[in-house]
């Protein structure tokens, strides 16, 4: 193997696929370097279908997916590491990669240019305070997706699952296929973080109810999990007394959230937003290290993978243009700011001086609107009006700007327009 390359993409989910493909020129040498034994990173179990219809214009399972675009990237016959470690990213006039493999050993891998796409890990009981013993029988859904569908285990029959998040929802649905009893899922907040379908289709449509404003208040078994109590919550998250339920239960499943996995950025001196626990990135989703890049659920969480591809898509394209055009320039980096209806917006920066095409502000709100009218101000003038309807806290929201929109280098501000 080489040990200087042009474009190093760390993580061959989709993510790393994708800006793989996009990046890809006969011109320039690129790496893909993937921890695990093989490609496809989170796809590979997600086995239900409902991916794909954006990217690929038909339904696919997760695997199906993820070997569409490994298909497409051996064909260009890419160079990639798989079962390597990266222990560490620095940078002087070029990033230097400190990785590790059995085959290999330590190696330094020189690039100009890093694009990170590591995707996300899920939040465990530690990240949460949840009084009561500590038996066995409690795990995030995604460890018990992929004990199920990779390794063929069934971790329980009498299930509970705390969090409305998609991986959650997803495997109420599966657990029930299996044979197992999902007794419920309560959510502490008053809406769903889920995908409407996902509630839908994996909860009503086979009677699992869904608790809003509940939270478990005690875990009780000794030594393997017995009974979970939950309990509800009022608008300043305080229990409110006599709405306890108890469950009895083998197994309580997680599905708290996602966090994105950086920790390579921990020797970087880069600027991290505390909302995404992310980098700040601009249109060009650079970081501000020039030539480093990050997309997909390494940057925020994504909806749909559909959506991880297309993100990606432009890191690849981005990272090209950085090595092909040798020329640097200097930053305008026009802030974008938000009100309180919005949860966080990506991205974080506009690179006024790399505003040569359209590009999407990617955003959350705090609560449910059935009628969402945004606007967007540079100082006291208005530039872009959008008006979106069934806007939810769960489902990413996104609105377009031109580089005619932009009339100076003020802060963007973005707000909701009161009715």
């Amino acid at each position: 193997m080489k040990n200087t390359y042009d474009i190093v993409i760390i993580g061959a989910g989709a993510a790393g696929l994708s800006a793989a493909l996009e990046a890809y020129d006969e011109q320039l040498n690129i790496l893909i370097i993937e921890r695990e034994k093989t490609f496809g990173g989170i796809l590979n179990q997600c086995i239900h279908n409902g991916f794909g219809l954006h990217v690929f214009k038909e339904e696919l399972t997760g695997p199906e997916y993820a070997q569409k675009l490994i298909d497409l990237v051996l064909e260009k016959d890419i160079d990639y590491l798989l079962d390597t470690t990266v222990l560490d990213i620095s940078k002087d006039e070029f990033f230097k990669i400190k990785a590790t493999n059995i085959e290999h050993g330590e190696m330094i891998i020189t690039s100009k240019s890093v694009v990170l796409t590591t995707g996300c890990y899920e939040r465990a009981r530690g990240h949460v305070d949840i009084p009561g013993d500590r038996p066995k029988g409690i795990m995030t859904a995604g460890s018990a997706q992929r004990y199920l569908n990779i390794d063929g285990y069934l971790v329980g029959k009498k299930v509970f699952i705390l969090g409305s998040g998609d991986i959650g929802l997803i495997m109420a649905r599966r657990m029930t296929l299996e044979g197992a009893k999902v007794l419920g899922v309560a959510e502490l907040m008053p809406f769903s973080n889920g995908l409407t379908r996902n509630i839908v289709q994996c909860l009503n449509d086979y009677d699992i109810p869904l608790y809003l404003s509940h939270t478990i208040k005690q875990i009780i078994g000794k030594d393997s999990i017995e009974k979970v109590i939950i309990q509800q919550v009022d608008q300043n998250r305080n229990f409110i007394e006599d709405t306890e339920k108890a469950f009895e239960v083998d197994t309580l499943l997680l599905s708290i959230g996602l966090i994105p996995d950086i920790k390579l950025f921990d020797a970087l001196n880069i600027d991290i937003d505390p909302l995404t626990k992310s980098a700040i990135v601009n249109q060009k989703l650079e970081t501000s290290i020039s030539g480093l890049y990050a997309c997909g659920n390494a940057l925020h969480v994504h909806d749909l993978v559909d959506d991880v591809t297309i993100e990606s898509k432009k890191a690849g394209k981005n990272a090209k243009a950085y090595v092909l055009n040798s020329t640097s320039m200097n930053k305008i980096q026009i802030p974008v700011k938000f009100d309180q209806h919005i949860r966080y917006v990506v991205p974080q920066m506009i690179d006024y001086n790399q505003i040569d095409e359209a590009f999407d502000i990617l955003f959350r709100s705090t609560q449910k609107h059935d009628v969402f009218k945004l606007m967007i101000k540079q100082g006291d003038q208005i530039i872009k009006r959008k008006t979106l309807k069934y806007v939810a806290p769960a489902e990413m929201q996104k609105i377009r700007i031109e580089p005619s929109d932009l009339i100076n280098t003020l802060p963007l501000e973005i707000m909701i327009e009161e009715a």
